[in-house]
């Protein structure tokens, strides 16, 4: 499985594995206790392949964020999304020196580090490296 297939869901916590696709919007499976659900396509869904955060260089994709907190952890979870602001960004700064640290907020780097500690629950962390 790759990213293609792991979707944010605005106003839903975690994150959702797409299972198909209908006329109403999609079929998704929760990562955090495995429920199946529908959602509307009036909600508005990001698939995470999409997602970049922001440097002083170029976007980096969530993808290569994701393995660098693999390697920094050795593919174990890395620290809770709930810790501290100053926590949070000083451990960013450690995985990606080169942020943007006016354009990225806390409050995204509580949801990468979150969505980074699902799918290595849900050992998904190998099927992206297996996409390289």
């Amino acid at each position: 499985m790759s990213l293609d297939n792991i979707l944010s869901i605005t106003g839903k916590p975690g994150l959702y594995q797409l299972k198909s696709k209908a006329r109403s919007g999609f079929v998704v499976e929760s990562l955090i206790d495995q429920k199946t659900s529908i959602v509307g396509i009036n909600h508005n869904v990001s698939v995470l392949k999409d997602i970049s955060i922001y440097t002083y260089t170029e976007d980096v994709p969530l993808k290569e964020v994701f393995s660098k907190i693999a390697e920094k952890e050795s593919k174990g979870p890395a620290i809770s999304h709930k810790s501290s602001k100053s926590e949070l960004e000083n451990y960013f700064s450690e995985v990606l020196p080169e942020y943007d640290q006016e354009r990225v907020y806390a409050s995204d780097i509580k949801k990468v580090v979150q969505w980074y500690n699902l799918l290595q629950s849900n050992d998904l962390l190998s099927s992206l490296e297996e996409e390289e």
